[in-house]
């Protein structure tokens, strides 16, 4: 066995774990898709799409424009639309 790469992968293995619970906000760029009386619907960063809120004040989006989504916390619940790119 070669020493250093078991204790590499041992690492690398823990550092995997500890990553899958790190809970920090997630900004990621996505496009609009169109727009309902409840807020716009995007695609999140798995592919589903969201209905969410726009957290510019004063802006109206339209289809097909690029913006910032930001998810606080790892919550997909309180993902929002936070920029226009």
């Amino acid at each position: 066995m070669n020493y250093k790469t078991e204790i590499l992968k041992s690492i690398q293995i823990m550092i995997d774990r500890k990553l899958a619970s790190y809970r920090a906000d997630r900004t990621f760029k996505t496009a609009v898709r169109k727009a309902t009386p409840k807020g716009y619907v995007i695609t999140d960063e798995a592919g589903s799409e969201r209905t969410v809120k726009c957290a510019v004040p004063g802006v109206t989006l339209a289809p097909g424009q690029f913006v910032w989504a930001t998810m606080p916390c790892g919550r997909l619940n309180d993902l929002h639309i936070s920029g226009i790119v």
